[in-house]
């Protein structure tokens, strides 16, 4: 077994941690430590240490730079009621990692390797985790390729690297009602392309996108499908869920994961929830008409997203350059909040686990 060897960081005053967490934003403030692991073609994974939080000594060449062979995964540490930490749902995004990492011709990094690094960096700060309302410790897991080679090929050298940020909301405004911008001009992922992994490119190329977002007034973008530019996919950071009622119980309707879109583990965890509640869930192509119709006629009931950083929010409007329309007269509506206080219940220790997603160290 790969043992971690321990370079101590210079901790930061209590009084300066206190001041940072008292208001951390969204991955802006950093812990002490990091964990870097680093693999080797024949060689295999070596060399995995806790260090301090630094910066990364790179060749001009390093294929990552120039190529874009990377992936990044996106987690939390949660403070629980007795004192302890809890992690949610770390072996899916140990499992969607090495999804991403075949798909980018990356070495598959054993998935107790990667709970290890996790755990390891989270124990060393744990200190960092933040206990306010709606606070967590953001673990941000991400390999890159490191061989210094200009030649079009999978590179032979890799750096896997974990980084921790005490965060706040995702969004400034906090829990209330989110707008959204319906891109017609340019496309997240295609079929046959990377929209299903957590490939870096994929947020890079979705940046003009909300840079088009902002300037119209709006939270995030909505992507629509690469072939007709009709059906819903994703959002830039998010999956999507339309709220409906069917037998006087919620029905949620989500596109389904069709090659182009994240398979979200919060999305998979909503999905689950509600299955086990005895609601409906249909999995189906999802048309921006119909959104709009559906809002615009009250049989829509709710809109909501869901993804590691947003957990659930709600979305009150959705523009585009055909206008505007209003989901649920642009309030939170009963279910998203019921989901989002189950699925927190789980993270924060606070509520009945009955999927065992909540993970102590052993």
């Amino acid at each position: 077994m790969l043992e971690f060897d321990t370079v101590p960081a210079e901790r930061r005053p209590a009084e300066e941690r206190a001041a940072l967490l008292a208001d951390p934003g969204f991955g802006r403030v950093f812990t002490d430590h990091m964990v870097t692991i680093r693999y080797a073609e024949g060689k295999g994974w070596y060399d995995a240490r806790l260090e301090p939080f630094g910066p990364l000594s790179l060749s001009p060449a390093t294929a990552a730079l120039h190529y874009s062979q990377e992936l990044f995964e996106g987690l939390k540490a949660y403070a629980l009621p007795d004192g302890e930490v809890g992690l949610f749902r770390p072996q899916a995004n140990a499992r969607r990692l090495n999804t991403t990492a075949e798909r980018l011709a990356m070495p598959q990094l054993p998935e107790e390797l990667f709970l290890r690094a996790v755990w390891t960096l989270v124990e060393a700060d744990r200190e960092w985790v933040p206990t306010g309302e709606g606070q967590s410790l953001y673990l941000r897991p991400f390999m890159i390729a490191t061989d210094p080679f200009l030649g079009v090929r999978p590179s032979s050298e890799y750096l896997f690297v974990v980084i921790a940020s005490p965060s706040g909301s995702y969004f400034a405004g906090g829990a209330k009602p989110v707008t959204v911008w319906v891109s017609q001009d340019y496309s997240r992922a295609a079929p046959g392309g990377t929209g299903a992994v957590k490939a870096a490119a994929n947020y890079a190329v979705s940046l003009r996108a909300q840079a088009q977002a902002q300037e119209a007034g709006c939270d995030q973008t909505v992507f629509l499908d690469a072939v007709e530019h009709r059906w819903i996919e994703e959002s830039g950071s998010m999956n999507l869920f339309f709220v409906y009622e069917r037998d006087g119980a919620p029905l949620l309707v989500t596109p389904p994961l069709n090659g182009s879109i994240l398979p979200g583990v919060t999305r998979d965890s909503v999905l689950t929830l509600a299955r086990h509640r005895g609601w409906g869930v249909e999995e189906r192509p999802y048309s921006l008409e119909e959104w709009r119709s559906d809002a615009i006629s009250g049989a829509l009931r709710e809109t909501f997203a869901c993804g590691t950083g947003v957990v659930i929010t709600s979305i009150g409007t959705a523009r585009s350059r055909d206008g505007e329309f209003l989901i649920g007269g642009a309030a939170e509506g009963p279910v998203t909040s019921s989901i989002r206080d189950a699925i927190v219940g789980i993270q924060r220790g606070l509520a009945e686990d009955p999927f065992g997603w909540s993970l102590r160290r052993a």
